[in-house]
């Protein structure tokens, strides 16, 4: 993509009325104050192209869904696609999710998707991890006591560093699969939705690791 279609593509996001920008007014008002239902609320972590937000979306008309990323150039695709379709149940939020506490209410999500985030693979990196204690620390201040985090990763050292902390935490393992594709029992949507670096990897003949776990003890 050249500079000046991400530009283009940066500057439209921000006039999408399904797209926020660093807005802490919506903050514990997303069913009050954005979507026309109070359902329960999915938020996808570095959303990129928005391919889970969607596709839950549209396979989850009952609930509500908000992809989160801090490049507004990512974000277009899903959300020029949600407005296309006109889907009432999806939102983007760009933002830094290491502030993603200032952005949504005590309380207010009921599941997080993480799929395919960057693994920050060198030791040094790994407070950078989606999936590190300090960042479920934040997630719980926004979620249900019930909430679940589901991890979707090619990536075999983030999935089995997502494993320990797990453990480490004291939190309930829900589901795990270190192939999903082979996985005889695996959700229709962990199958049927595939993000644009899914294919990449499943063209690489690298296998889809899968992780559902509660966020509170």
């Amino acid at each position: 993509m050249g500079k000046k279609n991400k530009l283009t593509k940066f500057a439209e996001v921000t006039s999408f009325k399904n797209c926020f920008e660093y807005n802490k007014e919506i903050s514990g008002k997303w069913n009050q104050d954005y979507f026309p239902k109070a359902n329960k609320i999915t938020v996808e972590l570095a959303c990129g192209k928005g391919e889970y937000t969607i596709g839950l979306a549209e396979r989850n008309p009952e609930r509500n869904f908000i992809g989160v990323d801090v490049k507004g150039n990512r974000i277009w695709k899903g959300a020029q696609y949600a407005l296309d379709q006109d889907l009432q149940n999806v939102a983007f939020h760009r933002m830094q999710i290491g502030n993603i506490t200032e952005y949504f209410g005590e309380e207010e999500v009921d599941e997080f998707w993480i799929t395919f985030p960057d693994p920050q693979p060198r030791k040094g990196k790994a407070k950078k991890r989606l999936t590190h204690p300090n960042f479920l620390a934040k997630y719980r201040h926004i979620s249900k006591p019930d909430a679940v985090l589901n991890l979707k990763t090619d990536d075999t050292g983030f999935y089995e560093f997502t494993k320990e902390v797990i453990e480490e935490e004291g939190l309930e393992l829900l589901l795990d699969s270190d192939d999903v594709y082979a996985w005889d029992e695996a959700p229709e949507e962990l199958l049927n939705i595939q993000t644009f670096y899914e294919k990449m990897w499943l063209d690489e003949g690298k296998k889809i690791k899968y992780l559902r776990f509660k966020l509170h003890k």
